[in-house]
């Protein structure tokens, strides 16, 4: 008896799973599917555009949660009263009809559930998916952002000016705006590379996930500013490559780079470099580390 009753409280479970996952793809299906056409068609907001990651982080999220499907089943039920906070704020969300709210009601509905279910056990569990969606989820953050990245597009603009002088060319920088030829190129704070960064960071955190390099503040650390520095330097190179074609009247290949696919081939040229810095590091850290417990018990 006491084993059926077991069964029968597993199908149950098993059955309310299904029946929530059918609901939320009833609610979010045309939000996801929105959110995917603006990405890959560039039809959504250029505020929105810049969550485009979200393309390979939310299938790797809903894939972590399946991967911990059967540790989320061990875990005991508990409630967590944060959860029916949660779930209340996400329901109020959803139905204000607000685009950004209804957006950031997803992560907040589904964190919710994993504390309304498992508590705080089943929130860690799904720490990381949930950070992936809740990243990866559109809002007005690039909005809010732009009024301070005046710095950084003169940076930009003043060193890709350096690079093309550098090239014999003859260019004058005025703050933002690269002359050459005659030909003005503005470094807009939408070209200030805040996409890229954003992209590549994610990323970043996907691969230190992958290869269980999270757990090492010092390579997280190390690689994560590392990654920003390889997605700065690629936007300059970038902006230079976008000055020079225009400057010399290379009008098929400034657009290819800064409004077609060019663009987008450019910037995963760039995440591939991610790859073999991860590995140096991984090997260049982790020797040094499993190293000192041992110089430890030899004193």
């Amino acid at each position: 008896m006491a084993l059926q009753q077991q069964i029968k409280n597993r199908n149950t479970a098993q059955l309310l799973n299904i029946a929530i996952v059918g609901f939320l793809m009833l609610l979010y299906a045309p939000i996801l599917l929105h959110w995917l056409d603006g990405w890959l068609n560039k039809s959504i907001s250029l505020e929105h555009e810049y969550f485009s990651h979200g393309i390979i982080g939310l299938p790797f999220a809903a894939y972590l949660i399946w991967l911990n499907r059967k540790k989320w089943y061990r875990l005991p039920d508990t409630t967590h009263p944060l959860g029916a906070v949660l779930l209340l704020v996400g329901g109020v969300f959803y139905l204000s009809g607000v685009p950004e709210w209804v957006n950031v009601s997803f992560p907040t509905i589904i964190a919710g559930l994993c504390l309304w279910f498992k508590g705080i056990p089943g929130f860690r569990l799904q720490a990381f998916a949930l950070l992936l969606i809740f990243l990866a989820t559109p809002t007005a953050i690039p909005y809010l952002l732009v009024p301070y990245t005046l710095p950084l597009q003169s940076f930009i603009a003043g060193t890709a000016g350096f690079i093309l002088n550098q090239m014999g060319m003859e260019v004058v920088v005025d703050e933002i705006n690269i002359y050459v030829g005659g030909r003005i190129v503005e470094v807009a704070p939408y070209c200030a590379g805040l996409k890229m960064l954003f992209t590549t960071l994610y990323v970043s955190l996907m691969l230190l996930y992958w290869t269980d390099s999270l757990s090492s503040r010092r390579i997280t650390l190390w690689f994560l500013s590392g990654g920003i520095i390889i997605s700065v330097t690629a936007n300059i190179i970038r902006n230079t490559l976008l000055s020079f074609f225009h400057g010399t009247g290379r009008e098929a290949a400034f657009k290819w780079l800064h409004d077609s696919w060019g663009g987008d081939l450019y910037s995963a040229g760039m995440l591939l470099l991610l790859v073999p810095l991860l590995n140096w590091m991984n090997n260049y850290f982790l020797p040094e580390a499993e190293l000192q417990p041992e110089q430890g018990t030899e004193k």
